[in-house]
């Protein structure tokens, strides 16, 4: 009984859980997605698929259009996300959480389920499916995970750095742009990526709010990967994207942490 309980109490035990769960849920698919990129329908080693992404002009304009809508998304999330979460992290604000509450009750929701009801929303006021009702549910969708970020950076912002800055004369605008938004890239930079990857990668989205008029790079993965015969072509095209987000992430994490060592 007491080795039963000496192993339920050891940390390594509890985590064997989340070790299978990884394995199987992430390092097994990924691994999965490399093999059949370097093979071809019949399980032989190949670099045709590779060869065959860079020359498919389909794929490269499909790929540079999904990062253009996912730039403008992010920039759109930006403007309308930064204001909101400084004025949620003011201490003079008196309904930080009630605000907070809003954002956060959508998410509770299924995102299709919304994409569906953002499409009956146009299809009731009588608005065209397009371009402008994808950015409108891409931004509907991914709002919150660019303001809670930015939010939770302001709030744990010392004030009295703001103080500081306008007591050596520092108007509020200065005090803005010199202190409060440097201090502040960190929960930027977060949001920048949290909102940007998944826009790039997305289709479920574009399908239903364009009538599948407009694909993104996404969508035309689940084409390739649904296809047998051009399955390897898709887990490439999965592969690519997966070096491209990780690469983003790597060099933006490094440029993170050398904003935030000059800061202190």
């Amino acid at each position: 009984m007491s080795k039963v309980i000496q192993i339920f109490s050891s940390r390594r035990t509890w985590a064997w859980p989340y070790i299978l769960f990884m394995l199987l849920f992430v390092v097994l698919p990924l691994i999965l997605v490399g093999v059949y990129a370097f093979t071809d329908i019949d399980g032989h080693f190949t670099l045709h698929n590779f060869a065959k992404f860079f020359s498919h002009s389909e794929a490269i304009q499909t790929f540079l259009y999904s990062v253009m809508i996912a730039v403008f998304n992010t920039a759109i999330c930006l403007l309308i996300g930064y204001p909101a979460a400084y004025i949620m992290a003011q201490e003079d604000f008196k309904t930080p959480k009630v605000m907070a509450m809003l954002f956060i009750l959508p998410m509770w929701i299924n995102f299709l389920l919304r994409t569906v009801a953002t499409v009956e929303l146009f299809n009731m006021l009588g608005l065209p499916l397009g371009e402008g009702a994808l950015l409108f549910g891409l931004c509907y969708d991914y709002l919150p995970f660019m303001i809670y970020p930015i939010y939770n950076t302001l709030q744990k912002m010392d004030n009295s750095l703001v103080e500081a800055a306008q007591d050596l004369g520092a108007s509020r605008w200065q005090s803005f742009w010199k202190v409060i938004v440097p201090l502040s890239m960190p929960g930027v930079y977060s949001g920048v990526v949290m909102v940007f990857m998944p826009t790039v990668s997305t289709f479920a989205i574009a399908e239903l709010l364009t009538h599948n008029n407009i694909k993104l790079f996404g969508s035309l993965i689940q084409d390739y990967i649904t296809t047998t015969d051009l399955l390897n072509y898709g887990a490439v095209l999965s592969l690519v994207l997966l070096i491209i987000i990780a690469l983003t992430s790597f060099f933006g994490d490094n440029n993170n942490d050398g904003e935030k060592g000059g800061m202190i």
